[in-house]
Parts: C-alpha cells; sequence; structure tokens
C-alpha cells in the first residue's frame, strides 16, 4: 500500500489515541462511547504504523511530503 500520510498527520492520529484511552481508563468515558472511541483509537494508530490511510485513496488525499528525484 503507497504511504499516504505525513509526520505531523501521524502525530496527530497517535495523540487522538493515546487522548482516547486516557479518557477511557480515568472513567471519563464509558459505556458504547467508549466502545466506539477505542475502535476509531485502534484504527488511528494502525494507519499511523503502517503510514497509509485507506480513507485517502478514493479522494486522492496525500498528507505526505513528495520525494523529490
Amino acid at each position: 500500500m503507497k504511504k499516504n500520510m505525513g509526520t505531523a498527520d501521524r502525530t496527530i492520529r497517535v495523540l487522538a489515541a493515546i487522548l482516547i484511552a486516557i479518557l477511557y481508563f480515568t472513567d471519563v468515558i464509558s459505556g458504547v462511547l467508549a466502545i466506539i472511541l477505542g475502535i476509531i483509537a485502534l484504527a488511528f494508530l494502525i494507519t499511523s504504523f503502517i503510514g497509509s490511510c485507506p480513507v485517502y485513496l478514493p479522494m486522492g488525499i496525500s498528507t505526505a511530503k513528495k520525494e523529490s528525484k
């Protein structure tokens, strides 16, 4: 899969996932909301480590820096 996420995008996603985890473990969120946000946090972490976001592909979005030749 072609990388389409830049460093800033990946960092923001990891920080959002950490924030969701903190909110969950401090009992600020619970129930269905916690499950939904947990799934989103997991997706954020996976896409950040892979460096590619499948949602960006159909829209042609890329936050990655262009490679100079």
